[in-house]
């Protein structure tokens, strides 16, 4: 009994040995689809408008799945990608070529946005360059002649979990990216630019969207680096360069009576270099419901910017505005490790509303010169305190 048994041990154990599971399917790597496969042509001629949305439509139809666009330079003259017609999330776009806009600034101007996603979910847009062909339409502007609204470049329209991934954009008519009723996007290594005196080309403009990153970017261009319009929350900016250009800047904002607010804002190591501004909160001087809250500047570097810390609340371009104090409500604000050197006197100014004061306003940590020596602030309707070493020193009321 006891051979018997040690037999049928020794059996088992040369079973174990030497048994092999049936090998496990590798996974099935996602379907790419080619945008000259179907007849996008690299020759930055012909227009691939079609072929490039042909593509996204059968990457839709098959999600998870990639757009390919090999190296070469790809005409389109407006393209305007639809999340409805996609079955799953998860496409990537992966670019190594340049898409150039149509050399008659009318054609995307007339239409507002010359890429536009709307309504996606879990898309990736990775590497590539967008040419916005602008300069044709910066000379109409700046003619006095009648122009079309121009275009923003690239457009995400109501749509979530978007990542924008190693994107070079250049010379857009107007807004180079705009994200608008989102949330979950983000911009990471961007490289944005455009001349310094190209009108109303920011570079990022975030609005009516949440839970927004936007990492390790370089931005110059003729407006702000970054705009935050009405309706912004949970936006995290951190390692930008700026320049040339307005700045960042929260607003304009109250221009209309009723209207979202700004909250929870925080930009995080930023270097500006020969900007107009460095960290901006613009706001209309109208009657709003409009508000401003919780928002912090940490880690910033000023190489020559105008206006290094700046609060405008008497903003009034077209000169249109009532004999009123702005509506804009603006708390807790606060500016930590600011310094460098202004190019102005007065580094540090803070033109807060007389109906409602800019209150809760923070200085910890602040530096700044002009011309190797103490800067100068200034300051009218506004509360706030001082901790750490701040030069210029606070005026608070």
């Amino acid at each position: 009994m006891a051979a018997t048994t040690s037999v049928q041990s020794l059996t088992l154990i040369v079973i174990i040995l030497f048994y092999s599971p049936p090998p496990t399917s590798a996974a099935k790597p996602h379907p790419s689809f080619n945008v000259q496969s179907y007849g996008a042509k690299p020759d930055g001629k012909s227009d691939s408008s079609k072929a490039f949305l042909a593509a996204w439509s059968a990457a839709c139809a098959a999600a998870p799945a990639t757009v390919y666009v090999p190296p070469g330079k790809y005409a389109i003259s407006t393209a305007a990608f639809s999340g409805n017609q996609c079955k799953k999330s998860g496409i990537t776009i992966q670019i190594d070529g340049t898409l150039v806009a149509p050399s008659d600034y009318g054609v995307a101007a007339k239409a507002g946005e010359w890429l536009r996603f709307d309504r996606v979910a879990g898309v990736t847009i990775r590497g590539g360059t967008l040419d916005g062909q602008g300069a044709g339409f910066w000379a109409c502007r700046k003619s006095g002649k009648s122009c079309p609204k121009g275009a923003t470049s690239l457009g995400v329209y109501n749509s979530n979990k978007v990542v924008i991934s190693g994107l070079k954009s250049m010379n857009s008519q107007m807004f180079h990216i705009s994200i608008f009723g989102s949330y979950g996007v983000k911009v990471v290594g961007a490289n944005i630019m455009a001349p310094g005196d190209s009108p109303n080309t920011d570079g990022i403009h975030i609005e009516q969207s949440s839970d927004i990153t936007i990492k390790n970017s370089n931005i110059g261009t003729g407006d702000d680096c970054i705009s935050i319009g009405p309706g912004t929350s949970n936006l995290w900016i951190e390692t930008i360069n700026c320049g040339p250009g307005h700045g960042v800047s929260i607003g304009s904002l109250g221009r209309d009576a009723q209207e979202p607010g700004v909250h929870n804002v925080t930009l995080r190591t930023a270097t500006f270099t020969g900007t107009e501004n460095g960290v901006r909160i613009k706001t209309w001087s109208r009657p709003s419901n409009g508000f401003v809250k919780d928002v912090l500047f940490q880690h910033v570097t000023i190489k020559n910017a105008n206006n290094p810390i700046i609060i405008d609340q008497n903003y009034c371009p077209s000169g249109s505005c009532p004999h009123q104090g702005s509506g804009v409500k603006i708390t807790n604000v606060k500016y930590q490790d600011i310094h460098g050197a202004s190019a102005t006197q007065v580094a540090m100014k803070f033109d807060c509303s007389n109906i409602n004061p800019c209150t809760g306003i923070t200085l910890d940590g602040v530096d700044l010169t002009y011309l190797g020596k103490p800067a100068m602030a200034s300051c009218s309707h506004a509360v706030g305190k001082s901790s750490g070493v701040v030069h210029p020193a606070g005026c608070f009321d």
